[in-house]
Formats: structure tokens, C-alpha cells, sequence
């Protein structure tokens, strides 16, 4: 029931939100349809099923360990991954020509979500290889597509980003990781890495690592970072694997949750020689990461999302059949007790979950279709006002389902009391799988800073003022009180921006970047509730469920009312450059 529940959510974003079935007509999906995508769509619901779920509570359960020197996961795990490949998912936004299924990015995330929902711990090792791939594709030479991209594609190969190291986390401009050019044209890589996911396992082949790194003599700070493709073990040009190439374990990290994805620290070259490929041109490797970044930043918008909405579904099933109390109206004790379901403070809180979980949802997925018309759209105007649309929503798509992801599970844990705490459900599970989205990927505050300080400001503000015009089409001609509540919020951020945009050019950037969190959250409050009321009217229009409509339709309400009033606080806040925090020293504390 809950993995079929997912699966109409997934839908009805695809088809009555965002109307994917217009994309068959742009000549690059000439031939596709809405019958062969929800095609894609059930054969990952059934993969999902079969391969993905099984052992999902069981790896949370047992970390992956060391055994006789390799790192052994559970059960299931290698097996999803080589069904998941199989099936063509690694390939499948990639073009026929390319080996590819040809599928628009859109239904390509949307059967992504239900691999994430499912065991999302398992869905990390190809969502980064997916990403790896994507960027070795956009930027690397024609010799090393030929070595590397069959492979990762296969699942033969699996793949890593490898930027962070002990002293640079979220400060990448402090990285010391070393690359010696040799004269073979390769690389000599040594250093030292940590918080790399899927940095060592058996689960393929080998591991195609892409490491930030400085070459000699480079500039100092992020421009003399570079990009290198760093294997395992080395790959010969026909793919064939040779030696080991000193990538080695230093420890596995335990965790929180995402217990079954390796987290590891890794060095490179302290045994022996460590030789990677620089990727594209010397000291632009930022600029490259960051196009796998951008990716898996939404990427892990979506998977907060999922689980959320694994939480929220998880919650509204306990809350139908626990019984506990009498409605506040009529307290008669000779009256059998109610499902929970029926007490306003439980109804608060499931609204409040449907309204993050279907908000930060329907965010993601509207950035995929973004991808799509970026890329793939016939109308070159359309293609650069969609690429402008996707990086300025981005940070917003990363950050509010992170942000508001982890409450939802919260408060599904809340809902089941006593038994959410316990690990007899799953919900306190999806919490501390959900707890790492904030940190990873740049942690909310950076998004914040990203959002502020250069997507909104640029350029006079021109993003910002595409995606108020997309917002008024959306919106003309609407007048329920909730639309007008929503209108009044974008007003407001309109307000808040001309007086910020006069505070940036009169040189007061720090003074507002001190509070640029509390920016993003009013920002994103205002673009989860312009999403949910598009996905309201569509639910309406398509007269499918009328009482889903008016779910959807109250959870609209629920959000206008309960968090939009937030909005102006928070950017008052920001407005006045309040000085509070960052003019606390931290002896005080």
C-alpha cells in the first residue's frame, strides 16, 4: 500500500503538475510517450519492491565492516545495484546514440524518488556515479569518456566525489591534497580525504574517485583548485583493470543513519605512486565539481523529500487505526475511543507533514523539468530563461526539503508516541537517514550564502525577477484567501529585496550575509507554498479525486496559514542587518 501510495504521488506530479506528457512533442523525445514513461515508472516501483526495500532495515542495522581486509556490506546490496544497472537506470537520461534510453531528466528523477524512498542508504552509490558520470561527460576528454563512461554506465565501475579533507570541509579553498604532473601525462596524486561516500566497498569493480586537488606551484585558494579522475586501481584505455593504485582506507566513519552507504577517509599515494587524470583545464576543477554538485544538491532535496513522505504515509496509517481518547466535543467514556487521526493536534501535524513532504516534492521535481527545458527544449529562449530559473531554485530545492524533511519525521515519530521511538517502525529510521541532508552536499548555510549572495544580487536581480513573472502566471486570476495570503508574502520579499539590492551595492554584503539562514527560510517558505498551490489546482482541474483535491487544497491552507506568516519576521530580520550574531564573541558563549 505505502510503496503504491509513493508511486500516485510520483505521478501525479509527473502528469497533472508538470505535464510532462507536453515534453513528447520537443523533437529530442520524438517517439516517447506517456504510456512507455509510466513503463520506466513501474519498473522501478517493482525494482524498488524487490531489490531496494529488503534489505534496508537490516543494512541500518549493520554497518558495513572490514573483513580479511575489504569491506563487506549486507546482503542485497550489490544485487540492487547490479538490477538497478540492468534494468539501463544508470543510462537512461543519456542518448541512445550514447547508450542510453533517451528519457527526459523529469521521468528519470521521478523513478529515482522511489529507489530513494525505498532504501535510500543503497540508491547513494548510483545516484553519485550517476552525477560522476554526468560531469565526466559534460567536461572530460574524448579518451577518457572511452575508458571511463561504458563502465560507469554498466555499473561495472562506481564512482565518488573525494573534495573534503580533515582541515577543509565546507572551506574547500583550504584543501592540500597534491598533484605532480608525471611524464606520461598523468598525474601523481597524495593526500589525504575524508567524508567520501562510497569510498571503498566490493560492490563493483573498481571505484572511479574525482578528487580536488592542487598541482604544484598553483594558486593559492579556490583558483588553484583541479579536478582529477583518480581510480582505485588503474584502468587501461580498453577499461581493462590493472594494478592497485594506492587509493587506501584509513578508516570507515560510523554514522547516524545512511548506516548502509560507506563513509570513509581515504589516502592517496602515502604507499606507493597514486595517478589520476587532470579532467578538463588545470586550476577549473570548482568550477567542474560543481556541476556534479549542483546536480546532487537537488538530488538530495529529492531524497529528503522521499523520505518524508515515507514518514508522513508511515504516520497516516498508524493514525487510522490507533485509538486512543474522545473527540473534544463529546467526552462520553461510554463511547468507544476514536482513531488519532481525529484529534486536531494529530491533524496539525499530519497536515504539516503532507505540506513539507508534497511541497519539497513537487520543488524537485519542477527543478527536473527545469533541467529538461534547459537542455532539451527546442526554443532557445526557453533554454536559457530555464537555466536561470534552475540555478537561482537550486539552494531552495537542497535546503527546505533538508530543512523541513527531518521535522516531518519528527513529527511522524510524534504521531506513533511511544512506538515511533522504537526501532518496531521504520520512522525513527527515515529520521536519522534524513538528519545527514542538511550537513552534506554544502550544508544549508552555504546554501544560504549561495542564494543571497550571488544568485539573487547578480546581475541587478534579473533571476529574481524570471521567477516572480513565472510565479504571477501561476497565480493571475486566483482570489482564494490562501493565494492571497501567498501573494502578500511574495509582496513582501519583493519589498525586502529592493532594500537589500541598496544595502549590496552601498557595500553592506557581510552585514546581511550575517543572517542570510533566515533569508533562505522565508524564501523558501514563500516557493513551497507557490508549489502547493499549483499542485492544489492541479488536483482540482483534473477531477480525478476529489477528496485528494481537498487534501491538497487544505494542506495549501494549513501553509498559509500556520508558516507563511513567518515570512515578514524573518525578513525583517535580514532587512535591518540585525548584528546580534555576528557581533557575539564566542568567549561569551
Amino acid at each position: 500500500m505505502t510503496i503504491a501510495r509513493r508511486r500516485a504521488e510520483i505521478e501525479f506530479h509527473l502528469f497533472d503538475v508538470l505535464g510532462i506528457d507536453e515534453v513528447s512533442r520537443w523533437p529530442a523525445f520524438d517517439g516517447q510517450d506517456g504510456t512507455a514513461w509510466r513503463s520506466v515508472i513501474d519498473t522501478a516501483e517493482q525494482l524498488a519492491l524487490s531489490h531496494f526495500a529488503p534489505h534496508n532495515r537490516e543494512a541500518d542495522h549493520r554497518e558495513p565492516w572490514i573483513e580479511n581486509g575489504k569491506v563487506r556490506t549486507v546482503d542485497g546490496v550489490k544485487e540492487a545495484i547490479a538490477a538497478f544497472a540492468e534494468a539501463g537506470f544508470m543510462n537512461a537520461h543519456r542518448p541512445v546514440d550514447e547508450g542510453g534510453l533517451g528519457l527526459p531528466w523529469t521521468v528519470v528523477q521521478g523513478a529515482f524518488a522511489l529507489f530513494q524512498a525505498a532504501n535510500i542508504a543503497t540508491a547513494a552509490y548510483p545516484f553519485l556515479t550517476i552525477a560522476a558520470a554526468n560531469m565526466l561527460s559534460a567536461f572530460g576528454t574524448e579518451a577518457q569518456k572511452v575508458r571511463f563512461l561504458p563502465h560507469l554506465g554498466s555499473g561495472r565501475f562506481l564512482a565518488t566525489m573525494a573534495l573534503s579533507e580533515p582541515q577543509a570541509g565546507s572551506g574547500l579553498a583550504d584543501i592540500r591534497t597534491r598533484a605532480r604532473p608525471l611524464e606520461d601525462g598523468s598525474y601523481a596524486l597524495t593526500g589525504t580525504k575524508q567524508w567520501i561516500s562510497g569510498g571503498a566497498h566490493a560492490l563493483s569493480d573498481t571505484i572511479v574517485h574525482f578528487v580536488l586537488a592542487r598541482i604544484e606551484g598553483a594558486p593559492a585558494g579556490v583558483k588553484g583548485i583541479s579536478l582529477f579522475i583518480v581510480p582505485r586501481d588503474w584502468v587501461e584505455a580498453d577499461g581493462s583493470l590493472g594494478a592497485f593504485n594506492n587509493v587506501a582506507l584509513v578508516s570507515l566513519l560510523h554514522k547516524m543513519g545512511y548506516r548502509g552507504t560507506t563513509s570513509t577517509i581515504l589516502n592517496l599515494g602515502e604507499a606507493g605512486l597514486c595517478r589520476g587524470f587532470l579532467m578538463g583545464e588545470a586550476h577549473r576543477g570548482l568550477d567542474y565539481m560543481f556541476k556534479m554538485m549542483n546536480e546532487a544538491r537537488i538530488g538530495v532535496g529529492l531524497g529528503a523529500a522521499m523520505l518524508a513522505l515515507a514518514g508522513f504515509h508511515c504516520a497516516l496509517d498508524y493514525c487510522a487505526t490507533r485509538r486512543q481518547g474522545r473527540p473534544l466535543g463529546d467526552r462520553n467514556p461510554d463511547q468507544p475511543p476514536v482513531p488519532i487521526d481525529q484529534h486536531p493536534d494529530v491533524k496539525h501535524m499530519l497536515l504539516a507533514q503532507k505540506a513539507y513532504a508534497e511541497g519539497s516534492l513537487g520543488l524537485c521535481l519542477y527543478c527536473a523539468t527545469l533541467v529538461d527545458r534547459q537542455q532539451r527544449h527546442p526554443d532557445p529562449a526557453t533554454r536559457q530563461r530555464s537555466g536561470v530559473l534552475l540555478d537561482l531554485l537550486t539552494p531552495v530545492a537542497k535546503s527546505f526539503p533538508s530543512a523541513y524533511g527531518p521535522k516531518a519525521n519528527d513529527l511522524a515519530i510524534q504521531c506513533l508516541g511511544g512506538y515511533g521511538y522504537t526501532r518496531d517502525f521504520p520512522v525513527e529510521q527515515y529520521y536519522r537517514d534524513n538528519r545527514l541532508n542538511p550537513i552534506h552536499e554544502g550544508t544549508n548555510g552555504i546554501q544560504a550564502l549561495d542564494l543571497l549572495g550571488r544568485k539573487l544580487t547578480r546581475d541587478g536581480g534579473d533571476a529574481y525577477r524570471a521567477l516572480r513573472a513565472t510565479i504571477h502566471a501561476d497565480l493571475d486570476g486566483r482570489s482564494e484567501p490562501e493565494i492571497d495570503e501567498l501573494i502578500r508574502a511574495w509582496r513582501r520579499i519583493d519589498d525586502a529585496m529592493t532594500v537589500l539590492l541598496v544595502s549590496f551595492s552601498a557595500g553592506r554584503a557581510a552585514d546581511c550575509l550575517a543572517n542570510a539562514s533566515a533569508f533562505l527560510d522565508a524564501f523558501g517558505l514563500a516557493v513551497i507554498a507557490w508549489r502547493l498551490a499549483v499542485q492544489a489546482h492541479a488536483a482540482e482541474r483534473s477531477g480525478k479525486d476529489s477528496a485528494a483535491a481537498r487534501g491538497r487544497r487544505q494542506a495549501l491552507k494549513w501553509f498559509a496559514a500556520v508558516e507563511l506568516p513567518r515570512v515578514a519576521p524573518l525578513l525583517a530580520l535580514v532587512e535591518r542587518c540585525d548584528p546580534v550574531a555576528a557581533e557575539t564573541d564566542a568567549a561569551w558563549l
